[in-house]
């Protein structure tokens, strides 16, 4: 699946380390996410810690529920092999 929206950024602590996945078009939002340690892999789609929306969106769940499962879902195809260079290259010359 394609994710061009979704931004994933992992944060090293004394803790451990912390991920947050970001939607970066309408409607923003990011949600702090931790791998599922119950899963086989030891990721799994993670465990939403926490999730910031928009004001407007406060409440009405069933409204940004399919953008929280594409995230979860990106979260973790994020964990695979990365895609070539060509492939993720934003800029060109």
């Amino acid at each position: 699946m394609n994710f061009p929206n979704f931004l994933r950024i992992e944060r090293e602590e004394r803790d451990g380390s912390k991920h947050y996945v970001i939607h970066t078009n309408d409607p923003k939002f990011s949600m702090e996410i931790i791998p599922d340690a119950s899963a086989p892999d030891k990721v799994g789609k993670g465990v939403m810690k926490r999730l910031h929306v928009p004001n407007s969106w406060a409440g009405d769940y069933s409204k940004y529920a399919k953008f929280v499962a594409a995230a979860q879902e990106f979260f973790r195809d994020s964990f695979d092999e990365p895609a070539p260079k060509s492939e993720t290259r934003r800029f060109t010359r």
